[in-house]
């Protein structure tokens, strides 16, 4: 069976959607359940998630929708996991779409015994603001987009992989730091798609840019034996110029968020980029 956790804080805007592409997923071998856990919410996100129950049915999903008074991304995914019946595990979030044969794809990819993490293929879709279009544009010839299997927004680990930690501990960064627990050639990309969206606006770029950064930098001081199996190429500054010929434009935007990142005060740790 398949377990998708979905943590939700104030994503009524979204929930329906995500929802909405799981449960018209291809059929899961095993079956599949959705998890949808509201931590801290001041909107509608739980009532949104719970009237999806009959569209969930009729496809043959099971679906659950759990409310918790405090906003914690790892506490949310610690709750779902306390309820989820799975021995396949899937960290979806809220924001994200699925394509229809994704989820199946995952199930059947991670059905040997040996550890295994999974992911699909991301897709940016087009955003509404100019500045947040020429900063994917760059960001997505850069080389963590292009590596196989990155997992942000959407991972998921066999029984034998989800045995390689614990609880989810209280860091900014949990995809990293789930993906690092496998070597590179554990880590499985499928063929599926899935939605991933760009924050939008200068700003929350730049806010998000400041959470990534430091999600990395966390786990580079609590965990550094992790920091080995990144296997990510590193951008030289040759190949860097390169890139900013081909997309000037592109470039400059990204290049402003990330000086903006170094040098304006922010709130570091966990933050909302919309």
């Amino acid at each position: 069976m398949l377990s998708v956790i979905i943590p939700a804080s104030n994503e009524a805007g979204w929930i329906g959607r995500c929802l909405a592409a799981l449960f018209a997923s291809d059929p899961v071998p095993g079956g599949a359940e959705a998890i949808v856990v509201a931590n801290g919410c001041h909107d509608d996100t739980a009532d949104r998630a719970r009237a999806m129950a009959a569209e969930a049915k009729a496809q043959g999903w099971q679906l659950s929708v759990i409310e918790l008074a405090v906003g914690s991304k790892p506490g949310a995914l610690n709750r779902g996991e306390a309820e989820a019946r799975g021995e396949i595990r899937a960290y979806l979030d809220a924001d994200v779409r699925v394509s229809p044969p994704l989820m199946a794809q995952l199930a059947l990819s991670l059905q040997p015994l040996a550890p295994l993490y999974a992911t699909g293929r991301p897709m940016l879709p087009r955003a509404a603001s100019g500045i947040t279009r020429a900063y994917a544009r760059f960001w997505m010839r850069l080389p963590f987009y292009a590596t196989p299997a990155p997992g942000f927004g959407l991972f998921a680990v066999n029984a034998a992989g989800r045995a390689r930690w614990g609880a989810f501990p209280g860091i900014i960064s949990d995809d990293t730091f789930v993906r690092l627990q496998f070597e590179p050639g554990e880590r499985l990309e499928c063929p599926g798609t899935y939605d991933w969206p760009m924050v939008e606006g200068f700003a929350a770029l730049v806010r998000v840019r400041r959470r990534q950064d430091s999600g990395v930098a966390e786990i580079a001081a609590l965990h550094p034996s992790l920091m080995t199996r990144e296997a990510k190429p590193r951008v030289g500054r040759w190949r860097l110029a390169q890139l900013a010929v081909k997309d000037p434009a592109g470039f400059g935007v990204y290049a402003l968020v990330t000086l903006a990142v170094r040098l304006l005060p922010g709130r570091r740790g966990w933050v909302r980029g919309r």
